[in-house]
């Protein structure tokens, strides 16, 4: 039951109502016990400053921040921490005695995922993004940061792509589609397999992979993800598996990326069962 000590979070963007944050933030404060309530706010670009003032002002705990306001909240946060200065975003807003505090969970959460149901860490292992988005640049700094000996972006544009291969410093460089044929993981972080049917298009059109990354090209032995989660096998991972490499989707990074904003706000250890079993029952 709510009540007057009912501590308030919340998630910000743009549709909201297919979000799955709540369940899974609510999820984690029944089982640590908490007072503690997380609502969805479609908030447009245009109200999105007075809607984090109001917010504040209310006494809000954080914010998750979803598309399409992750840059715009980073801009407009009171404090960044290195990772949301570098990525230029933030997907995490933490309210502290008046200051609003950007950061990004995405990367990391990500990373929890990969080594947690698959035992892949990304240290001294040859990595490539496709896309140079949001969630690619928050894959390509983590996997850099974790000591990926190379990390390759490929991209329809060029400018984007060495803007965001630039993330990984030395470790990173712009590469041709079809050198992802020897890398250990393929992480395709466009937003091209939204809403794409479960299987792949009986004609078999390749024109539709997302930057022209195949997905047939690729094989056993390397691990590839799709960070779309709906549907939950994409053309792309269906093809990628048909293929013979081992796969996973994005559902696995939002649960991760939730566990720490729930752990950054609350100060405790986040439930992953319970959070779990709230997005696959």
């Amino acid at each position: 039951m709510l009540a007057a000590t009912t501590e308030v979070a919340g998630v910000v963007g743009t549709p909201i109502r297919h979000s799955l944050s709540p369940a899974l933030h609510n999820a984690a404060f029944a089982e640590l016990g908490l007072d503690w309530a997380y609502l969805a706010f479609d908030v447009s670009s245009a109200h999105l400053a007075t809607a984090l003032e109001g917010a504040n002002s209310l006494g809000f705990k954080g914010l998750s921040v979803t598309m399409p306001h992750k840059e715009q909240a980073a801009m407009l946060a009171t404090r960044r921490s290195v990772t949301a200065r570098r990525l230029g975003a933030a997907n995490t807003l933490t309210f502290e005695r008046g200051a609003i505090v950007a950061d990004s969970t995405d990367g990391e959460g990500l990373l929890d995922d990969l080594r947690q149901a698959l035992s892949f860490d990304p240290a001294g292992r040859r990595c490539g993004v496709i896309g140079a988005g949001g969630a690619a640049r928050a894959a390509i700094l983590a996997l850099a940061e974790a000591g990926a000996e190379e990390v390759l972006v490929v991209n329809r544009t060029p400018i984007r792509a060495f803007r965001a291969a630039a993330l990984a410093m030395s470790r990173g460089r712009v590469a041709r589609p079809e050198e992802l044929d020897s890398v250990d993981l393929v992480i395709q972080a466009t937003p091209a397999e939204m809403g794409a049917e479960s299987t792949a298009d009986a004609a078999g059109d390749r024109h539709g992979w997302a930057a022209g990354a195949d997905p047939s090209r690729l094989g056993s032995g390397q691990l590839a993800v799709d960070l779309v989660y709906h549907p939950a096998i994409t053309p792309w991972l269906a093809e990628a598996s048909r293929c013979g490499a081992t796969t996973r989707n994005g559902l696995g990074m939002l649960v991760h990326q939730a566990a720490r904003q729930v752990s950054r706000w609350t100060g405790e250890t986040a439930p992953l069962e319970a959070m779990w079993a709230a997005v696959v029952s």
